[in-house]
């Protein structure tokens, strides 16, 4: 089972970590930060690479457990898969950030700021917001805090598949195993 995790959840994490790379190096070359875009990519991105997940529990369903499987087992081994892939995501973006130098808290935090000022906020709280943003800036730069919160990103999605997957194969008529 250990090999099924690492291996399924390496090729999760070389789908979802190949474009982060290269999008990443891409945009920080181009002085470019495109956060909106940005987001619903690496968030489809992500979608894509944890359908290993649902590939891994029905090949383990069908080819070594004849068809049966319960949904602790199925759940158990998409949650495997997806921490290796949010691992491999995690080391992914530091080093991403590392090579660029992208200053991401600030380009965000200005990104939020912006949008607060465009939504008519001002005064205290405008002030606060500012100040708030200010700490993330000082959090980000920890690694102790930036490396979960890079985690957090794509593991609770993984969490979300392997439910999902796990729930529905349980079922050994969902998408039967075709015997030969």
């Amino acid at each position: 089972m250990l090999k099924k995790i690492l291996s399924y959840g390496s090729v999760a994490g070389l789908i979802v970590s190949v474009p982060l790379s290269l999008f990443s190096v891409a945009f920080a070359r181009n002085g470019h930060e495109p956060f909106a875009h940005g987001m619903i990519f690496g968030y489809l991105m992500m979608l894509i690479a944890l359908s290993t997940v649902f590939v891994a529990i029905k090949r383990h369903r069908d080819n070594e457990l004849g068809g049966v499987i319960r949904f602790w087992p199925a759940f158990g081994l998409g949650l495997g898969i997806s921490f290796v892939a949010s691992v491999f995501y995690v080391l992914t973006w530091e080093v991403a950030v590392a090579l660029t130098h992208v200053d991401f808290a600030s380009v965000y935090a200005n990104m939020l700021i912006e949008q607060q000022k465009a939504q008519g906020i001002s005064g205290e709280a405008l002030a606060k917001f500012i100040a708030d943003m200010e700490q993330f800036k000082t959090q980000y730069a920890n690694p102790l805090f930036r490396l979960p919160m890079t985690f957090i990103e794509i593991f609770p999605i993984g969490v979300l598949v392997s439910l999902a997957a796990a729930a529905a194969l349980r079922n050994s008529r969902f998408l039967a195993a075709r015997r030969a």
